[in-house]
């Protein structure tokens, strides 16, 4: 800025100065656009959609958990990663750019990693079918693999249209079931359990008895509703006393008389495309049994 006969005048920047700022700020905005090269999954649901979106190389550990079959319906993939416990020291350790989880992981990890300058993004849980679609396109951006999310959510609606219910049958008309597990707990309103049964043509009895979310129904009441079909859950190693109930011969009843299932309970605990694989297994149910 210069003063000249009483008057101030501005000096302007020179047009090398303007084309340095821009190849600058340009510089800045891509660096800030380039997708993250080292991922860190440490929720089992994180797990399965970055196993199935990452680009080679790109995700470099998955939590203990996708490993296990009996949680995980990409367990065999899970042994390709180093698998982590979820501690922020060993996470840390890993130099992640992006480390991905859901939102019941233990805050003092997520506080933390946070605190040490590692960015981390927390997915909903999907409670409905039409959050999976959601879920998937928010973890291709986060990953900058928008075009495989696309595809994946093009095939998960084209196999869910494939599998939709017949419009015609009413609410009344359709089937009941009931989902049975451990201790009595079923899943009610308000649940990705809830519309995988209702997508496969059931009408779920917990919603009935005025069951939301999840919750337990009692025996006697369950078995006063009368299901036309009962589904379980697979049985754990170690079965403890609340598994019980799945061998009382009130259920043991039902299931001679009626359809009854025991369907991988890991296709049905994240809002994954794998929930296409037990909307087919019930849905398969209609006219067995009883």
């Amino acid at each position: 800025m210069a003063r000249r006969a009483g008057r101030i005048t501005l000096a302007l920047p020179r047009a090398s100065d303007l084309a340095a700022l821009a190849v600058a700020l340009f510089g800045a905005t891509a660096a800030a656009a380039e997708p993250p090269g080292r991922v860190v999954s440490i929720n089992l649901c994180t797990d399965q959609l970055t196993m199935l979106l990452a680009a080679p190389g790109q995700l470099i550990s998955v939590s203990h958990i996708a490993a296990d079959p009996l949680a995980s319906v990409m367990a065999d993939r899970a042994g390709q990663y180093h698998l982590n416990h979820g501690q922020a020291e060993e996470i840390h350790a890993m130099a992640p750019d992006l480390v991905v989880t859901g939102p019941y992981t233990a805050r003092y990890t997520v506080d933390l990693l946070r605190r040490l300058g590692i960015e981390v993004r927390e997915l909903p849980v999907a409670q409905r079918l039409a959050d999976i679609p959601d879920n998937i396109a928010r973890m291709g951006d986060w990953l900058g693999r928008e075009a495989q999310a696309d595809r994946l959510i093009t095939d998960f609606e084209d196999g869910l249209a494939a599998l939709a219910p017949d419009a015609q049958a009413g609410a009344d008309a359709r089937p009941t079931a009931v989902l049975h597990y451990a201790n009595n707990y079923t899943a009610g309103t308000g649940t990705l359990a809830h519309e995988i049964l209702t997508h496969a043509g059931f009408a779920n009895l917990a919603e009935r008895a005025g069951v939301s979310s999840g919750g337990t129904l009692p025996m006697e009441q369950l078995v006063m509703l009368m299901p036309d079909a009962v589904i379980s859950g697979q049985r754990y190693p170690g079965q403890t006393r609340a598994e019980a109930v799945l061998d009382h011969p009130a259920i043991a009843a039902l299931r001679d008389t009626h359809s009854s299932a025991a369907v991988s309970d890991a296709e049905w605990v994240c809002g994954t495309p794998a929930v296409l694989s037990a909307i087919a297994r019930v849905r398969a149910l209609h006219g067995a049994g009883g």
